[in-house]
């Protein structure tokens, strides 16, 4: 009797946490926009070791034909694509498309650029975790 009430006991918690991922009243919507352990390049998520943490919140806007410049990031950053479509070059890993409602782990140290596809002005709203005094961005040269 007692091992099955042990037992039940263990299952309920299972249960319970799987379905108390999130711990808000139920009238509260929570809508997963992003869930990796990689960032686009397919290197692995890395959080920088620092003394001097910064998180930073940002929105980009890119205009109808424009582009970013190629540049990396020397800090981890997560984008959320609130509209407009964006085509990413990324060295030596081709071209991939974000439209509206995609999000991605940003690559870290690795040059890419972006550029505006359509009549839209792309924005994203990015997420860094930085250090201070570390730009979240560096422009580079176009890779040969």
């Amino acid at each position: 009797m007692r091992r099955s009430i042990l037992w039940a006991l263990g299952a309920l918690l299972v249960i319970t946490s799987a379905q108390a991922e999130e711990s808000y009243k139920p009238s509260v919507k929570v809508k997963r926009i992003l869930e990796t352990t990689t960032t686009t390049s397919g290197a692995p998520v890395r959080y920088p070791q620092t003394d001097e943490p910064l998180v930073q919140s940002l929105i980009v806007e890119i205009p109808p034909g424009g582009e970013t410049g190629w540049h990396l990031h020397p800090v981890p950053a997560y984008a959320y694509i609130l509209a407009g479509t964006i085509e990413v070059e990324s060295e030596g890993q081709g071209t991939r498309i974000f439209k509206a409602g995609d999000s991605f782990a940003e690559m870290v140290d690795h040059r890419h650029n972006g550029r505006v596809v359509g009549e839209e002005t792309v924005r994203i709203l990015m997420i860094v975790t930085g250090q201070k005094g570390i730009a979240f961005s560096e422009r580079t040269a176009a890779p040969e």
